[in-house]
């Protein structure tokens, strides 16, 4: 049964998944910083480019509320404090926020919205939950990497990409440093893991 916009639990949905979204970006942010300190630069980059994709989340769910600027939306809610000078356990615990995300919260979301009459609003919900879950696998396979110290060792030969120059380096372990651009060892990523591989046979 459609409600008006104004007086639904779906305005207030959005405002807390803007509040949750752009926390999520600053605690990322913040990871990130940590990994650097770490010279764990790949993890630094997940960690950027998974705040970036919070960011983007929080501007769908904020440009929902365009009908009340100017207004204030009051809000009550839960959100977790991460902090660790563990990377593992920075990882492990946006894992499970992002696990979360995707459901329950915003799939209870989306169906709110529904419910209230929002097609276009849940369709946000649902999708974005469906982009949480694939933050959550991407920060836990690299935690699972970390805890079997395989983030820059395979028990097989494989390539590796350093995320600096570009440079594709094979074998078991990545070096100390970079052969191309001398950048240290923690900027090498498993190349099927990095971005933008090489895409054969694109039609």
């Amino acid at each position: 049964m459609a409600v008006d916009f104004k007086d639904s639990e779906t305005k207030v949905n959005l405002m807390r998944a803007f509040a949750g979204e752009g926390q999520a970006r600053n605690r990322y942010t913040f990871a990130a910083s940590q990994a650097k300190s770490q010279k764990l630069y790949v993890v630094e980059a997940v960690f950027k480019f998974t705040a970036d994709q919070e960011k983007a989340h929080a501007e769908i769910f904020y440009n929902h509320l365009k009908k009340l600027a100017g207004e204030t939306v009051s809000i009550e809610g839960g959100y977790p404090v991460d902090i660790s000078n563990s990377i593992i356990e920075l990882l492990r615990m946006a894992e499970h926020n992002e696990f979360e995300e995707h459901d329950p919260v915003y799939k209870a979301f989306g169906d709110k919205a529904m419910e209230e009459g929002f097609p276009e609003i849940a369709a946000s919900f649902f999708q974005i939950a469906e982009v949480e879950q694939a933050h959550g696998e991407r920060f836990g396979k690299l935690a699972e990497l970390m805890e079997q110290n395989k983030l820059f060792i395979a028990n097989a030969e494989c390539k590796w990409m350093c995320l600096n120059c570009g440079h594709v380096y094979e074998g078991t372990e990545v070096p100390q440093a970079c052969p191309v651009c001398g950048y240290d060892r923690g900027y090498f990523i498993r190349l099927e893991l990095a971005p933008y591989e090489v895409m054969k046979n694109v039609q």
